[in-house]
Order: structure tokens, then sequence, then C-alpha cells
């Protein structure tokens, strides 16, 4: 077997595991694999700010704002005041999402980034500049990309509806 295509071969396993997690969130509670790593992140550390889940998430916070609005459209997601300065938004999981992510499969993304934090530095280093490297020949976009398996048209729609 060439290295190009055990490389092709761990990103087609790669992406089915993703895409499997996301189907079993949406089957088993409803929602998105990205909906999921939010409300598990805010079961976790609850009363974080947008910019606090964005960094916990590895997510641009324009990505996770839109997952958020959905998860508090949906009343899974309250958005409160911080009790030690009125002037910050925090937010917490109402009783619905608590209940809901009881019973909610595990999220892939967690493990993923578990996997990358038990790398060396180094090696994680190494493997993000060879990996935007690679996307950047592929001609990617420069924009801050969605979560996981988020709909990016409908990401766009909850984007406008809220300006």
């Amino acid at each position: 077997m060439t290295d190009t295509q055990r490389i092709l071969d761990a990103v087609r396993k790669l992406v089915r595991l993703l895409r499997l997690a996301d189907r079993a969130a949406q089957r088993d509670v409803g929602l998105s694999g990205a909906q999921l790593f939010v409300l598990h992140e805010l079961g976790r550390t609850p009363s974080l700010s947008l910019n606090e889940l964005a960094l916990r998430t590895c997510t641009d916070q324009s990505s996770v704002s839109v997952v958020v609005t959905r998860l508090v459209d949906a009343g899974l997601v309250l958005r409160d005041r911080d009790p030690r300065d009125a002037r910050r938004l925090v937010l917490n999981l109402s009783r619905p999402g608590r209940t809901l992510l009881q019973k909610a499969p595990p999220v892939a993304q967690e493990h993923l980034i578990e996997v990358f934090e038990r790398m060396a530095a180094s090696e994680r280093h190494r493997f993000a500049e060879r990996f935007e490297w690679i996307l950047g020949e592929l001609g990617t976009e420069q924009t801050p990309p969605p979560m996981l398996f988020e709909d990016e048209a409908e990401s766009r729609r909850v984007r406008d509806r809220h300006k």
C-alpha cells in the first residue's frame, strides 16, 4: 500500500467516524454533532461566555455562535447575565438541555481533541502545518469554517435572522 493510499484511507476513516457520530446524535437526540458538542462542553463547564465556548470547542466564535443560537431557540441553552458582572453574558444548559444531554451519545469531536492533545506539541504543530498546507493546495476558503456537520446554508439563515 502506498503512503498516498494510507493517507486517503485515514481521511476516509476519519470522515466516516465523524459522519456516524453526527448521525447517532441526530437519531438519538435530534441534534447535529456540532450542537451536541456544544451541549457537552456546556455540561462540563457551565457559565461559559461565547468566547470561552469557542476556545473549548476549538472553533471560531462566529461559527459557534450560530450553533448556540439554534440551541437557545430550541430551549436547550440559556443566555444569562453573569452574576459577578452584569455586562457579561454566559451560556448555561436549560433543564431540557441537561435532560437531553444525559441520554446523548458520545461526542466524536471531544475524543479527537483529546487525541490531538496527547500528541507532543512539536508533532501537533507539524501536523497542523502540513494539514493547512494540504488544504491551501486544495484551494479551501480563508473564512472561518463552520463546526463539523453544521449545515452552512442554514447557518447563514440563522446568522442573518439574528442581525
